[in-house]
């Protein structure tokens, strides 16, 4: 399991899932970084000649470097030295800070980036997961890991990248200042390294800890929002909002709860360094006054070193702050990666195949089915040939197998054992996505974007790519363009979120509409008029009854007057087909 990994491990599996491109640029980004750090030496070297012209220049021009630069501009004294140098010093502390910039600036976004990467591939991936894995997990924890989550892994990209850029930056600047004063840099490196190593070291525990934590309450806080929100009309019918508000009280409070600890974790070092770091530097002021020349001939070493641990300070504290925030992701990474890890069927990236249409019959051999192999047969022994034109209802008391049945018809369950063969031809993997091309489904609740009627009826097809003759047609044969057609927008006009500016058949017949806009030859109505009234049932129900005789249509239905336009009803108990009735027997025998 990867809780049980190594944070290495787990970043190794990140860096797999990363763009090569990508990678690439991170690469060329590590170049940068060798390049600043350049920048940084020469900008820390600069000091000593710029501080020491200022205050014992006939000291400096004892230096064969400084000598052949003087002698290069044509200068003879050292007071004709103080500008050149100076511009030196200030020209190299601005390419040093102008480097470090673009080195911010791009990691950044090619964090960012590669971010958006992985949340694309994340929800390309669970689109394309078979509909038995969809009804087996959870929606919030897809939501939060699309969203959140995802946001996360491009902190934690960016944190890996400072650490390796801050480490080059870190390697650079002490090897200047050991070459200058390898006591007094060796003295300070082991005293803050250690300081830190101890801190990160108590710290690696309560981080993971909350990790975990904060992974859980990304995922705890999306469901509440969306359990409040999506029962919002019986949260206001019966008062429930007291309910909700404390559920997510409860999930927001321990999500920043952790996410607080850990903030304080990553910042709190900073201030306790700083400190010490005065009282290094008051330390190394008086061992540097006890030496033979005095503490004015070390004037330009402590600038030097002053300078190197006002760079030094601000690293480390950037390794740590990026080390902690990497750890304290570790929970996030391992959802998302759960994520990053879905199998993609081989056919995902090919072009839509030729509909397998309809032309004789549609054959279940002795198909039985299971969602689990602990779980009881959903379905069994169920033998049936359906003609094709035939209208076939489904009856049965609920958890028969009614709609699990639909869903093997359309290709979105496969049976356990048994085969649903097309004229013949065996439903398998290979031929699913030409099957479904010819299917439409209407279910109970219609989904509705918050668009125009005519991208609802060709929902999932690019505005500019609708057929509006075809948009027309199909609202016409559900028997809704007389509604449309007396609105000033017409076919423009915006339904609202769900629907909410629709009635309940209006929204029916939508449905209907769209499963038509498909063309398909195969129509499924999964208890697609249980929420209506009688009357809007039955208007919806004569819009069905008026489409094409060349159309197999499948209804589930609760209510017996919806399977009147049945050629055969088809009565499920316990997951067994009990008998094969007309509507006339079935009335009787009710």
């Amino acid at each position: 399991m990867l809780k049980s990994e190594t944070m290495t491990t787990i970043l190794v599996k990140l860096w797999q899932h990363i763009h090569a491109e990508k990678r690439y640029k991170f690469m060329l980004l590590l170049g940068l970084t060798l390049i600043s750090s350049l920048a940084e030496v020469i900008s820390l070297s600069a000091v000593i000649p710029f501080i020491g012209i200022i205050t014992d220049p006939e000291k400096v021009l004892k230096s064969p470097l400084v000598v052949s630069f003087a002698f290069s501009l044509g200068i003879k004294t050292s007071s004709e030295l103080i500008i050149p140098i100076a511009i030196v010093f200030a020209i190299t502390g601005f390419v040093a800070g102008a480097l470090r910039l673009l080195l911010l600036k791009i990691s950044i976004r090619l964090g960012n980036a590669t971010g958006a990467d992985l949340s694309i591939e994340v929800y390309r991936r669970t689109l394309y997961q078979p509909y038995s894995v969809h009804v087996l997990r959870s929606s919030s924890e897809i939501i939060s890991g699309i969203t959140q989550k995802i946001g996360t892994v491009s902190t934690v990209i960016f944190s890996v990248v400072n650490i390796l850029t801050s480490l080059v930056l870190f390697t650079s600047i002490m090897a200047t200042l050991l070459i200058f004063d390898p006591i007094v840099a060796f003295t300070a490196i082991v005293i803050f390294g250690t300081a830190y190593v101890i801190i990160g070291w108590q710290a690696s525990k309560k981080l993971e800890q909350n990790s975990l934590q904060i992974a859980r309450g990304q995922t705890q806080l999306i469901k509440a929002l969306q359990e409040g929100l999506g029962a919002i009309r019986d949260v206001l019918l019966d008062g429930k909002q007291a309910v909700y508000c404390a559920i997510y009280r409860k999930s927001i409070i321990q999500l920043q709860k952790a996410s607080g600890e850990n903030i304080y974790i990553n910042h709190a070092p900073r201030f306790a360094m700083e400190s010490l770091g005065i009282v290094m530097i008051a330390i190394f002021v008086l061992v540097l006054s006890k030496s033979s020349g005095g503490i004015a001939s070390e004037i330009p070493m402590l600038g030097m070193l002053a300078l190197g641990a006002q760079r030094l300070l601000p690293i480390l504290q950037q390794m740590y702050m990026s080390w902690s925030s990497v750890l304290g992701s570790k929970g996030t990474l391992i959802d998302v990666l759960i994520l990053l890890d879905q199998p993609l069927s081989s056919e995902v990236d090919q072009p839509d195949p030729v509909p397998l249409r309809l032309r004789n019959e549609i054959c279940f051999k002795e198909i039985y089915f299971r969602y689990k192999q602990s779980n009881p047969w959903v379905l069994e022994e169920i033998n049936l040939t359906i003609p094709k034109g035939s209208r076939i209802g489904l009856v049965g008391s609920t958890g028969s197998g009614k709609s699990t049945m639909l869903d093997l018809l359309m290709g979105l369950l496969e049976p356990i054992q048994g085969k649903i063969l097309i004229d013949g031809i065996k439903l398998t993997n290979e031929n699913q996505r030409a099957w479904q091309g010819t299917i439409s489904h209407v279910p109970q609740s219609i989904f509705l974007a918050d668009t125009t009627i005519s991208q609802n009826i060709a929902l999932g097809i690019p505005v500019e790519q609708i057929d509006m003759k075809r948009v027309h047609l199909a609202a016409t044969q559900a028997r809704l363009a007389d509604f449309i057609e007396s609105r000033p927008e017409g076919y423009n006009v915006m339904v609202g979120e769900r629907g909410v500016r629709l009635s309940g058949g209006q929204r029916q017949r939508i449905g209907i509409a769209r499963a038509l806009y498909k063309q398909a030859n195969v129509l499924v109505f999964d208890e697609a008029t249980s929420s209506l009234d009688n009357e809007t049932e039955q208007s919806v129900m004569q819009a069905i009854e008026g489409l094409s005789n060349d159309l197999t249509i499948f209804i589930v239905a609760h209510r017996l007057t919806t399977l009147k336009i049945c050629d055969k009803i088809i009565k499920l108990e316990n997951g067994k087909i009990d008998s094969q009735l007309t509507y006339d027997q079935l009335i009787n025998e009710n």
